[in-house]
């Protein structure tokens, strides 16, 4: 994990960083951008549609090379492997080092479009119109059309509402120490799959899990109840709301409407429910019995009332949230009005609750959870890296994604799944949401954001699901592993992680696959 970034200082300075952020806005609006920007993705202005239409007639679209998603393949390898690789692993902790290969892949990627690439392709912020090459040997028009699409249209409101969700929770504090048998872990575990789709899995995870080490503190077999903590609140819970996960977030970016997600509650309730049934009963049969009686004596002598703190502000704050993902979508007109809101007024009002939580909640909170930034930077650091060096794998897809022979739900979730669990989730749900809107449709086939409902059903919970099959398939996983460790539980390693996941995992995801995508 990352070095943690102190609290003290930044977080004193939140609330008048996001002032700044609010000026800049409104000298913004003054000079009419926003404005603008919303027209364009309404189509307001018509000449954006009517450009892209002549040129799509005389201008052919080609895929890039293969060759050249390389740097989106180095990417992620880097993720993966250089955390498990002991020369490299101290140095890959700090964000700078992540940022130094980051910057270097994206800026590889940028070099392809400034230098080689010499056919036309589409652009997408902040309205869709087709780019042309230019005539000398830097082709500007490209590296600008790529940083639009890979930082203004994805980047940003991706980690704006990570950050928002990860900085408001970090001011609630459940804190209390209840008896540690098998229904109460999993009334935890429950408690989180509910909150994982409303406040996110990373919320829901920083939320809960300390309450839950603390409540079984006394107890020496722990590791597997964090371990199943990890499959339920860090993924699997997340996927009924687009800010539930990171992968349906993006979904949500690409058009998919906010309340689409709902429609896989049958699923979420299925492998949640199976989960926890598992858990309950592998916890009373193997390991509830193994703890010593003093333990057990001790454990039921030191029960104490849980007990919240900072919800009073901050629990109305990641409601906000949640309203503002909903309604502030520029491309869609505000409820009851014909107002299509300005373009990044939703990431401003996320900032504002955020800037609220710091300003008027109880610091001490904060500081009882070790609250600190390091975590969203490293996020914030790799993600900036990994947008801009995915847009030749997308372009790729979007023209050829038809050639993969991935053409069932049930392909496209195990395609999905495997890669989230072995890659970062996110990026591959983009990847393979890209493939599907490529594909031809069947006739009759009800469409989401231009995806068949069942594809788009598969290719979500592949996202979500799979990405607990390793420590690496989301981020919550490594911060929840390191949070345990560090107060004394000793976790499974890598591969240990995955004799739990393979065992207890894979067979609910596949008679998941069966009831619901054959």
């Amino acid at each position: 994990m990352s070095e943690p970034t102190q609290l003290g200082a930044p977080g004193r300075f939140v609330p008048f960083a996001i002032i700044a952020i609010a000026l800049v806005y409104a000298g913004a609006l003054g000079l009419g951008w926003p404005q603008y920007g919303t027209q364009a993705i309404v189509g307001q202005l018509a000449h954006h549609a009517e450009a892209a239409d002549e040129h799509s007639e005389t201008e052919a679209i080609e895929a890039p090379p293969l060759w050249t998603v390389l740097p989106f393949v180095l990417m992620l390898s880097a993720i993966a492997i250089l955390p498990l690789v002991h020369f490299a692993n101290h140095w890959w902790e700090s964000n700078q080092s992540k940022l130094i290969v980051a910057g270097g892949l994206a800026l590889v990627a940028l070099a392809y479009y400034a230098f080689l690439h010499k056919t036309a392709f589409e652009g997408h912020w902040p309205a869709h119109h087709l780019v042309s090459p230019g005539d000398g040997a830097f082709d500007g028009g490209f590296v600008r059309t790529i940083l639009e699409h890979a930082i203004l249209q994805e980047y940003v409101p991706f980690i704006v509402l990570l950050f928002s969700l990860y900085s408001i929770s970090g001011g609630i504090r459940i804190e209390g120490d209840l008896e540690a048998d098998p229904l109460t872990n999993a009334s935890f575990m429950a408690a989180g799959a509910l909150l994982a789709s409303i406040i996110g899995t990373t919320g829901a995870a920083m939320l809960l899990v300390r309450p839950l080490l603390e409540t079984n503190r006394e107890r020496k077999h722990v590791a597997h109840t964090i371990v199943i903590f990890i499959f339920i609140v860090c993924n699997c819970g997340g996927c009924l709301l687009p800010i539930g996960d990171p992968p349906l977030f993006l979904g949500y970016l690409e058009g998919v409407h906010f309340l689409w997600t709902l429609s896989l509650w049958k699923e979420w309730a299925c492998v949640n429910g199976m989960l926890l049934v598992v858990y309950v009963l592998l916890d009373r049969v193997f390991f509830y019995h193994r703890e010593t009686l003093a333990d057990i004596e001790r454990d039921i002598e030191q029960v104490g009332k849980l007990k919240i703190s900072g919800w009073q502000l901050n629990a109305p704050l990641l409601v906000g949230v949640v309203l503002a993902v909903a309604f502030l979508d520029p491309s869609k007109p505000l409820p009851g009005t014909e107002w299509h809101p300005w373009i990044y007024l939703r990431e401003l009002a996320q900032l504002g609750l955020v800037a609220i939580s710091f300003w008027f909640g109880d610091r001490a909170v904060r500081e009882k959870n070790q609250f600190n930034f390091g975590a969203i930077v490293e996020v914030a650091v790799l993600f900036i890296g990994i947008f801009i060096c995915m847009q030749p794998a997308l372009q790729i897809l979007s023209v050829r994604g038809d050639e993969l022979g991935i053409d069932t739900p049930a392909k496209f979730f195990w395609a999905t799944g495997t890669l989230s669990g072995v890659l970062d989730n996110a990026p591959t749900y983009l990847v393979f949401f890209k493939t599907a809107q490529a594909m031809p449709h069947a006739e009759g086939a009800m469409l989401e954001a231009g995806v068949e409902h069942a594809i788009l059903a598969a290719i979500s919970l592949g996202a979500v699901f799979m990405g607990a099959m390793t420590y690496i398939g989301n981020g919550p996983n490594f911060m929840v592993k390191a949070i345990a460790e560090s107060s004394g539980v000793k976790m499974p390693s890598f591969f240990g992680y995955m004799i739990y996941s393979f065992g207890i995992l894979l067979p609910i995801l596949a008679l998941n696959v069966w009831l619901f995508l054959m």
